[in-house]
C-alpha cells in the first residue's frame, strides 16, 4: 500500500469522527438550570507545579464569599485526586477515566495549571489534558475578560475551544519521512455556537459591538466560513455591529484606539484565541492577572490561563506565585453559579488591591509579597467592602 493510500485512509477515519461529532453538537441541548439545583457541586482540580498553592489562596475566597452557602450545603467543594503529572504519567493516561467519572459528577469545576509534556521533558509525551476535558465535556466556549482602565479597553474574548487546529492536535498524519500534515477543523456548528455564546452576551451586557478575528485572507475556507456563521448569527442582534480585524493585525495593534476603537466583544477560532488572549493578557499585566472560563451547556470550567511556573518551582518561589488569575477565576464561578454579587465584590477588592491602593503587590521575580499574604490583603479589603 503507498503513503498516499495509508495517509488517505487515515483522513477518511478522522473525517469520519467528525460527522459523528456534528451529530453529537445538534444534540447537545440540555442546559444547566443553577437556581433550580439544591446543591451546587464545585470540583477542585489543584493542578501541577504552582497549581496547588494558588488554589489554596482561591479556595479561601470563595470559602469567604461563599460562606453561608458552603455552610448550608447550597455548594460544595469538591477535591478530585487523580490528574496530578505523575499520576498521568504512571498511567499513561491524559485523562483518566475513573478521574473523569468524578469530574462529570460534579457541576462546576475550577481547575490549577496542568504540565502538558513537550519534547525534552521528563515526561511521557501526553496528549493536552486541558483539551481532553473540554472535548470531554463540550466545553465549547472559552471566556476571557481584559480589562486595561487606563486606555479605555474592556474586552471580553469567546475562543472557540474545541475545534481548529487544536482537535486533531495529536492526530497528524506523518506521510514519510519528508512530509507530516496537521489539520485545521471548522464546522457549522462549532462556529454558530461560539457566535451566539458572543451575541448573547453581548446583547445582556450592553454591548454594541462584536469583533471576529481571523486570517481569512489566507485561510480562506476554514476562516472565511467561521466569519459567515458570525455574521449570519448576527442577523438576529441587528442592535450590535460587526467587525472584522486579521489576527496578526490584531496582536501587532491592539493598544492602538485608532485600530481597536469600538471593540467590546471579540471572537476567535481556536489557535488564534489561545495566541491573542496571551498577548492581551500580558498588557493587562501578565498572564498571573487573567483568568478564564471555559462554558458549554450542561458543564463549565474555570481556570488561570498561565502554566504550572516550573522556573519558580525550581527556584523556590511557588509560594510568591501572583494568585490573582485562578481568584479571578473563582470570580467567573461565582458569577456563574448565580452570585454575581459576590464576584462584584471580588473585582473591586482587587481592583483596589492591584490598582488603586498598592500596598502589596505578588511579584516573582523581587522581593514582595507572597501567595498567602497578599491573599491576607484581599481578605482584608473584602470584609472592609462588606
Amino acid at each position: 500500500m503507498s503513503e498516499i493510500t495509508v495517509a488517505q485512509e487515515a483522513f477518511g477515519k478522522l473525517i469520519k469522527s467528525e460527522y459523528e461529532r456534528i451529530e453529537r453538537m445538534k444534540a447537545d441541548q440540555e442546559v444547566t438550570d443553577f437556581s433550580k439545583l439544591e446543591r451546587i457541586v464545585v470540583g477542585v482540580l489543584p493542578g501541577d507545579g504552582i497549581g496547588p498553592l494558588i488554589m489554596e489562596q482561591a479556595l479561601r475566597v470563595l470559602r469567604k464569599l461563599l460562606a453561608s452557602e458552603i455552610e448550608s450545603g447550597r455548594v460544595e467543594l469538591r477535591g478530585i485526586e487523580g490528574m496530578t503529572i505523575e499520576n498521568r504519567a504512571a498511567r499513561m493516561e491524559s485523562l483518566p477515566a475513573d478521574v473523569f467519572e468524578k469530574i462529570k459528577a460534579c457541576h462546576v469545576l475550577i481547575k490549577g495549571p496542568m504540565v502538558t509534556p513537550r519534547a525534552g521533558d521528563p515526561w511521557p509525551n501526553l496528549v493536552s489534558a486541558n483539551s481532553l476535558l473540554r472535548r470531554g465535556l463540550e466545553l465549547f466556549a472559552a471566556v476571557r475578560p481584559i480589562r486595561i482602565p487606563d486606555r479605555g479597553i474592556d474586552w471580553t474574548f469567546f475562543r472557540e475551544n474545541i475545534e481548529g487546529e487544536y482537535i486533531w492536535g495529536n492526530k497528524g498524519i506523518q506521510v514519510n519521512e519528508d512530509l507530516a500534515v496537521d489539520f485545521k477543523v471548522q464546522t457549522r456548528q462549532g462556529s454558530e455556537r461560539i457566535a451566539r455564546a458572543a451575541f448573547d452576551y453581548a446583547r445582556k451586557n450592553g454591548k454594541k459591538n462584536v469583533t471576529v478575528v481571523t486570517k481569512a485572507n489566507i485561510v480562506k475556507l476554514a476562516d472565511g466560513n467561521f466569519i459567515k456563521a458570525v455574521r449570519k448569527v448576527g442577523e438576529e442582534y441587528p442592535e450590535i455591529e460587526i467587525q472584522e480585524r486579521l489576527v496578526d493585525a490584531m496582536c501587532a495593534k491592539m493598544l492602538d484606539p485608532e485600530f481597536n476603537k469600538g471593540i467590546e466583544v471579540i471572537v476567535l477560532p481556536n489557535l488564534y484565541g489561545d495566541i491573542v488572549t496571551d498577548v492581551a493578557a500580558e498588557h493587562q499585566g501578565g498572564l498571573g492577572t487573567a483568568s478564564s472560563s471555559n462554558i458549554g451547556n450542561r458543564y463549565a470550567l474555570f481556570e488561570a490561563i498561565h502554566g504550572t511556573a516550573p522556573y519558580l518551582m525550581s527556584h523556590g518561589r511557588g509560594a510568591y506565585a501572583d494568585p490573582c488569575s485562578l481568584i479571578r477565576a473563582a470570580g467567573m464561578l461565582m458569577a456563574h453559579i448565580g452570585y454575581g454579587d459576590r464576584k462584584a465584590i471580588l473585582d473591586q477588592a482587587l481592583d483596589i488591591c492591584t490598582v488603586t491602593e498598592r500596598r502589596k503587590v505578588v511579584t516573582t521575580d523581587v522581593d514582595g509579597a507572597s501567595s498567602a499574604e497578599f491573599t491576607d490583603y484581599l481578605l482584608e479589603v473584602i470584609d472592609r467592602i462588606r
